[in-house]
């Protein structure tokens, strides 16, 4: 049960209650549970809501610092959420775009440098399941696979394995 001051009486509609801004801290901290970011995804997110970016700045080390916020878990999180949907260089262009360092992305593509013809390979079974047919469909099927970010010598691969299926 929700105790409400004396002076304010309790009211069951929710437009009428005072508006409360929210503290940086706590905008910060409600994104951070909802799920992983980046220092520069949360400093966009919260640039809006204050003028003060010495005050950000302070708050997103503070927030490293205490280990809840790290460019390199995002960085393994995002990598394993997408690497059964993309490529290694879509997964390498999403993580600079959100500003990741160059030595964390770099970590995290030798990973999945193993697993690229298999998750390509998978993910073309999936689409297509069978071999093409004609010039045109196989042009087809290599576009797909180049546009969820597999590189071309994967792409060989996969449709030389197609073949003999």
């Amino acid at each position: 049960m929700r105790i409400e001051p004396e002076d304010e009486p309790f009211t069951a509609d929710p437009e009428a209650r005072p508006k409360v801004e929210k503290s940086l801290r706590a905008r910060a901290v409600d994104a951070l549970a909802r799920r992983e970011h980046t220092r520069l995804e949360l400093q966009r997110k919260l640039s809006p809501h204050t003028e003060d970016t010495e005050k950000l700045t302070a708050l997103l080390d503070d927030l490293e610092q205490r280990g809840w916020l790290s460019d390199a878990r995002y960085a393994e999180q995002r990598a394993h959420a997408s690497q059964m949907r993309f490529g290694s260089r879509k997964i390498e262009h999403e993580l600079r775009q959100q500003g990741v360092a160059e030595s964390l992305i770099s970590d995290v593509l030798v990973n999945l440098q193993d697993s690229e013809f298999d998750r390509a390979l998978l993910i073309w079974q999936k689409k297509y399941g069978e071999p093409a047919t004609t010039q045109q469909e196989r042009n087809k099927q290599m576009r797909f696979l180049q546009s969820r970010g597999f590189e071309m010598d994967v792409i060989y691969k996969v449709m030389k394995h197609a073949v003999t299926i």
